[in-house]
């Protein structure tokens, strides 16, 4: 069936609104129609040309997608039509070794995409497109895995729920999954974006008596004390590290999270920790990236919050329904697919910690 989508074909170039192709669900997989998409800094890495993703094709970008499922495979055990999900792009084979080891975030089985040579999930005009990670939310429509979802309860809004298929996902589980974080224990979070304030919720949530939030912009400062750090640093103002450091009593904190994918950031990280400190690299680095470490503290790094995201994510909602885990003030923006290219202009400009497109 033809449907609407956000094509991206040239590095530094728009996105293009066009119609394409979706097929039908075969075997396991579930046909979703999207009802909101949240609009996250992987994506502007492939626009930008920093992605580690082929370019040989067009590719329909997006990956942090909730909606409605509309007809499934014949083998589908794990939701129904009508059935509310949400999308991950952790999707698992639960047979390859970090599956069976408890690490389903790092499956190497590949089973959730089609093999080599299977006709496309997206294509235009009988030309295959690129679907991004297995998901592709800048669409009408998702066709996915049922192992690239989780079915959630229908009473929770779709627009909040989106936002936990990824950055929340992926920040608060680097709080409470990968960190070690003890409760009464300090946290310094460099980049207050969508993904560092989800880590601030996940510290807060986990029990840390101090949460330092840097950023150089005021605005996500701001919001970074309204959903729980304790303290924040400008860092286009004064040098993040003393002022961490000033904070602490000049012990450092016991753990760093990076949050944004700047070896400076993780260089300052490390640099703010106490003794036997430990610091969380959430953020994508680029592949040349180098550092140096700190003989006495711990660097680490966090893919997607070390998640298990069929428990993760509804037990994260749940944190959401008990006023625990604040995701409405997570969308500071809001429009449709046709804004988004000017969702990744406030990105860039710092405006946003999230912004969510909808499509009903």
């Amino acid at each position: 069936m033809e449907i609407n989508a956000a094509v991206f074909r040239k590095v530094h170039e728009p996105l293009t609104i066009e119609a394409v192709d979706i097929d039908k669900p075969w075997g396991r997989e579930v046909l979703v129609r999207t009802a909101a998409t949240g609009v996250c800094h992987s994506d502007l890495h492939v626009v930008d040309g920093q992605g580690r993703f082929a370019l040989d094709r067009p590719i329909v970008l997006g990956h942090e997608g909730a909606g409605v499922v509309e007809a499934i495979g014949d083998e589908v055990t794990a939701v129904k039509p009508g059935d509310h999900i949400v999308a991950c792009l952790s999707g698992f084979c639960g047979n390859c070794p970090q599956c069976l080891t408890g690490h389903p975030n790092l499956c190497t089985g590949g089973l959730v995409t089609r093999p080599e040579g299977a006709p496309p999930r997206l294509s235009q005009k009988g030309q295959p497109l690129r679907q991004f990670i297995g998901i592709s939310s800048y669409a009408e429509k998702m066709l996915l895995h049922e192992n690239s979802l989780v079915k959630i309860d229908a009473e929770l809004p779709l627009d909040r729920a989106a936002l936990v298929g990824c950055g929340v996902l992926t920040g608060v589980g680097a709080a409470l999954r990968t960190s070690g974080l003890e409760a009464g224990q300090t946290v310094a979070v460099f980049g207050c974006g969508g993904v560092g304030l989800s880590i601030i919720q996940g510290a807060r949530i986990g029990g840390a008596r101090q949460i330092i939030g840097v950023d150089m912009f005021a605005s996500k400062l701001e919001m970074a004390r309204g959903v729980g750090a304790t303290d924040t640093v400008n860092s286009a103002e004064e040098d993040p590290v003393k002022a961490i450091r000033a904070l602490t009593g000049g012990a450092g904190v016991d753990h760093a999270f990076e949050a944004v994918g700047n070896a400076k950031l993780v260089r300052q990280a490390i640099e703010s920790l106490a003794i036997r400190g430990t610091a969380t690299i959430v953020g994508v680095l680029p592949p040349d990236a180098m550092m140096a470490i700190r003989p006495e503290c711990r660097v680490q790094t966090s893919r997607m919050g070390s998640n298990r995201f069929r428990y993760d994510i509804p037990l994260y909602l749940d944190f959401y329904r008990q006023g625990r885990l604040n995701l409405d003030d997570m969308v500071t923006k809001r429009g449709r697919l046709s804004d988004i290219n000017e969702a990744f202009r406030a990105m860039k400009a710092g405006e946003v910690a999230r912004t969510v497109l909808t499509f009903e």
